[in-house]
């Protein structure tokens, strides 16, 4: 229950920020929180991951509050919050040891996370009258999810 719920949880992260939840899970393998090594997912791990996910992370946090940006339910974005729901979770199932549970179990919160954050998205631009205050507060809830759920895989 406790994988499930966590990969779940990561993949709603990437529904709402694609990178967030890489990053995060990329962290914690690599400061040790999540043990990948020996598993297929270990570059998850490596030096460099971290950083190259932290990197893509702050980049989306500003193209998110261009007024261009296209919806994250547009096929490709779809498919990239998919993609990186489906490797967050499946970092932390390989971590807990059921790699392919916490695949499927972070592509269906990747898919929840995407649908649902840009419902709630939707509801806080109307009620701030702004998109940017909905968009920031959206950052705060994933980076914070992220967070926490990074920290409670042990």
């Amino acid at each position: 229950m406790h994988l499930i719920l966590l990969t779940l949880l990561i993949g709603i992260v990437a529904g709402l920020r694609a990178f967030i939840a890489p990053a995060a899970v990329s962290w914690a393998a690599h400061t040790g929180l999540l043990t990948l090594t020996g598993t297929p997912l270990a570059f998850m791990g490596y030096a460099a991951t971290p950083y190259v996910f932290t990197a893509l992370a702050l980049f989306e946090f500003v193209t998110d509050l261009l007024p261009s940006t296209p919806s994250r339910k547009v096929p490709p974005q779809f498919a990239a919050r998919i993609i990186t729901g489906s490797l967050s979770g499946a970092s932390i199932g390989a971590g807990l040891g059921n790699l392919w549970l916490g695949l499927v179990c972070g592509a269906i919160g990747a898919g929840l996370g995407t649908l649902g954050g840009a419902t709630v998205r939707s509801y806080l631009a109307s009620a701030f009258q702004k998109d940017i205050p909905a968009g920031l507060t959206e950052d705060i809830v994933a980076v914070l999810g992220a967070y926490l759920i990074t920290h409670h895989i042990a």
